[in-house]
């Protein structure tokens, strides 16, 4: 029985491969030749590699040339230079060359490119400035010019990928540039919504085909001409869009296809277009879908907790002195006490005390907190400075070393401002699931001051879910920068 079924079915796409073979033009078969697309990403790959290998010895022959003109003394020439600039580009090349960083499907995110140059490139500098030391060639290029160097290094490399990124994405566009060839199965429905929703052209995926089914009555027949026009056109991937709860068709497809030399997808539910790092979990016998990782791993953690204790420490180190000024200021502005304390909910939405030096004439710690407004009365003359140049909170390097705040994360609100916004926004209690922050990525974009609007809060919520799903050291260091010296990290305070 199974044979005479697998014949007749085999029988069947054979027919329908000849009909194929009649009515696809020969001109569209020739380009969707799926040797000459693999042939293009392998020269746009190679192209990137040797774009890379020039920018960056290029850029070290002309660090050399213009430290030689600063400093006529210095013995930085073009052939220190080029000797120099092969082995930055040796070292920074070959790990990306290993870690398939230079792979076609990763030339439409610009994010991603430079999420991974930048420790790459660090590391290959600090790399090269070894061998440099160790072979006694470090006096031949002299220190000031490998400072040059590594920065317009990692702006040039910058430029450099920014302009491949625009041509892949300018390419895909026009369907001349492709990183995946991609057939779509599925009712004709799920296939226009899938379309409208993730526009796969502009990730570098080409449709080449579409295959509708028209329902189980005729699902065989459907299948068995999707199936040729999938061995005739040769994807790379075909994506499966037949929602979850259809076992039957997701069956019968994914058994048409296995004889398809191509990935199979199943296309995702709107689950898994809320949650994006979605992932395949296998724990023993146990698989499941793990929509959420925790927000930071054990290493991390730990990473994040010795930054914050020797941040906070050479804080409190450094700034005494104006520490106390600040606190003498206080006493003799007005009567009460130095450091206002209030209750905050922290990490799990545990209960601790903040310190913040006293701005206001008040002391609200209750179940109505009315906040403070421009203009607002209540405010100090000295606690006025204090909260427009963000003085106010350095107290909060207290919190940090009893391990209750961290030096950056989401910005604590008062227990009875919690509450409320916790009824009445989404995932806001998804805040507390790493500890709250001195400063954060909300404030850096000028996030900050009196809510007045239910639209503002919700704002805030967005920027500190976005820390959190994509936290790194590099965004810690450059939070904490702009907290400084960006006049976003200012704005709006009252």
């Amino acid at each position: 029985m199974f044979l005479d079924r697998d014949f007749s079915r085999t029988a069947r796409e054979n027919e329908t491969r000849q009909l194929l073979r009649w009515t696809v033009p020969a001109h569209w078969s020739r380009l969707l030749n799926q040797g000459s697309t693999q042939n293009i990403r392998a020269l746009f790959t190679m192209g990137a590699i040797v774009a890379d290998v020039i920018v960056i010895v290029a850029t070290a022959v002309c660090c050399a040339g213009v430290y030689q003109n600063m400093f006529p003394g210095a013995d930085a020439g073009i052939a220190n230079g080029l000797r120099e600039g092969a082995i930055v580009a040796w070292l920074y090349v070959a790990p990306k060359v290993m870690r398939k960083d230079y792979a076609l499907a990763h030339y439409y995110s610009l994010k991603f490119q430079i999420e991974h140059s930048f420790g790459v490139w660090v590391l290959a500098f600090l790399l090269a400035f070894s061998i440099a030391f160790i072979t006694d060639t470090v006096i031949s290029y002299p220190r000031g010019a490998y400072l040059m160097f590594f920065g317009a290094g990692f702006v040039t490399t910058g430029l450099a990928r920014v302009a491949l990124v625009s041509l892949a994405k300018n390419r895909a566009a026009v369907g001349a540039l492709s990183a995946k060839r991609i057939m779509l199965v599925g009712n004709e429905a799920e296939l226009a919504s899938f379309s409208a929703e993730f526009q796969p052209w502009s990730n570098g995926m080409r449709i080449v085909a579409s295959s509708i089914l028209r329902g189980p009555v005729a699902l065989e027949e459907d299948l068995a001409f999707a199936a040729a026009s999938a061995r005739m056109l040769r994807p790379d991937d075909i994506y499966i869009l037949v929602p979850w709860s259809d076992q039957h068709t997701i069956d019968a497809c994914v058994n048409a296809f296995l004889r398809v030399p191509a990935s199979l997808h199943l296309a995702a539910q709107p689950v898994l277009t809320r949650f994006q790092e979605a992932q395949i979990d296998r724990s023993g016998p146990v698989t499941s879908l793990n929509l959420v990782r925790r927000p930071l791993s054990l290493a991390q953690v730990i990473q994040k907790r010795v930054f914050d204790i020797v941040g906070a420490s050479l804080g409190l180190i450094f700034l005494s002195p104006l520490l106390l000024m600040v606190a003498i200021l206080i006493k003799l502005d007005s009567a009460g006490p130095v450091l206002f304390r209030q209750r905050r909910y922290g990490f799990n939405q545990e209960m601790f005390r903040i310190f913040k030096f006293r701005s206001m004439t008040t002391m609200d710690d209750g179940r109505h907190i009315e906040q403070a407004k421009v203009g607002d009365p209540r405010i100090t003359r000295v606690g006025r400075y204090l909260r427009r140049l963000n003085i106010d909170e350095l107290p909060q390097l207290i919190n940090v070393l009893r391990g209750e705040m961290s030096l950056v994360g989401p910005r604590p609100h008062a227990l009875a401002h919690d509450q409320q916004f916790e009824r009445t926004i989404a995932l806001y209690a998804r805040r507390h699931n790493v500890k709250p922050g001195i400063t954060g990525w909300a404030q850096v974009n000028g996030l900050r001051g009196e809510i007045r609007t239910p639209e503002m809060m919700r704002r805030r919520v967005e920027c500190d879910l976005h820390y959190i799903d994509n936290w790194s050291m590099w965004m810690d260091l450059w939070i904490i920068g702009a907290t400084i010296v960006s006049s976003k990290a200012y704005r709006n305070a009252v």
